[in-house]
């Protein structure tokens, strides 16, 4: 006999699932940072290490069709920098890194606000008045 269930009782189970998963991936993150701070302290890994590392993960999801293309070296690079600001515990270095990321996003949004005018290539504007002129109407001013 089936079952049935609620949407809202479907919904309730999926966030609950959803909980369950972020605070996992949160215990890995955390993991991860830790061994990696062992790691560094110890001198077994450093950011010529962290800059490999992230070329080496690239490589492989291009090869597996999950990116497109492999980024620049800038790129990389400053994945890599990323990285190891957080393996050294930089805390001054990762909030300006954060406050510099959300201007940009800022000012993004800004620009993305801001009205634009949209102008057609010249010969769309002649096909249309072309067209106004064939029903005897001006369509371009």
């Amino acid at each position: 006999m089936p079952m049935q269930i609620g949407i809202e009782d479907l919904l309730g189970m999926l966030v609950s699932r959803l909980e369950e998963v972020a605070l996992e991936t949160e215990n890995q993150k955390s993991k991860f940072n830790v061994m990696f701070r062992v790691l560094y302290k110890k001198g077994l890994f450093n950011e010529q290490d962290a800059y490999e590392a992230i070329k080496d993960e690239h490589k492989i999801l291009l090869e597996l069709g999950a990116i497109k293309e492999m980024p620049d070296e800038k790129s990389l690079k400053a994945a890599a920098d990323n990285l190891m600001l957080w393996i050294k515990g930089d805390t001054d270095a990762i909030k300006k890194s954060v406050e510099d990321a959300r201007k940009r996003l800022q000012e993004a949004a800004e620009e993305q606000n801001k009205p634009k005018i949209d102008v057609a290539p010249a010969g769309v504007l002649n096909e249309l008045d072309r067209l106004g002129a064939a029903n005897n109407k001006k369509i371009i001013l």
